[in-house]
């Protein structure tokens, strides 16, 4: 929808102008709303139609659209990918790495069970020191 309503909000819209213009008004309301909705549209479409016209017939597919940076990127420079980028990207992903980390840390988290459960089974680890002084 245009103002990304849910259904939900649109219920709660509709019963908060019933209660503030009352059941009467809305419905004429509702249609000049409307009607000033299409009236921005064509206007909008008339000045992007005068723009192609004044830029000439080489941005004759030029659409607006491609002026936010994330869409001109994704279309001109990672349609092709002749700079390499898609691959840079994917460098960026530590999936393996996360993983790796979690292994490490799960199974020290094994060992360190291990000790606490039969301290003679990790000899080649040196003792735990303890302060009873610090605890």
């Amino acid at each position: 929808m245009f103002f990304d309503l849910s259904p939900l909000k649109l219920l709660a819209l509709v019963i908060l102008g019933t209660i503030v213009l009352g059941p009467d008004k809305l419905p004429g309301m509702i249609s000049q709303a409307a009607r000033v909705l299409r009236k921005v549209r064509a206007f909008a479409e008339d000045a992007k139609q005068e723009i192609r016209a004044e830029l000439g017939p080489e941005f004759q597919d030029f659409e607006f659209e491609d002026l936010n940076p994330r869409t001109f990127v994704a279309k001109n420079l990672l349609a092709d990918d002749t700079l390499g980028l898609r691959q840079i990207r994917d460098g960026f992903r530590l999936d393996d790495e996360a993983e790796a980390v979690r292994e490490a840390v799960r199974t020290a988290g094994d060992s360190v069970d291990l000790i606490q459960q039969d301290p003679g089974r990790a000899p080649d680890r040196p003792p735990v020191p303890y302060d009873s002084d610090a605890t």
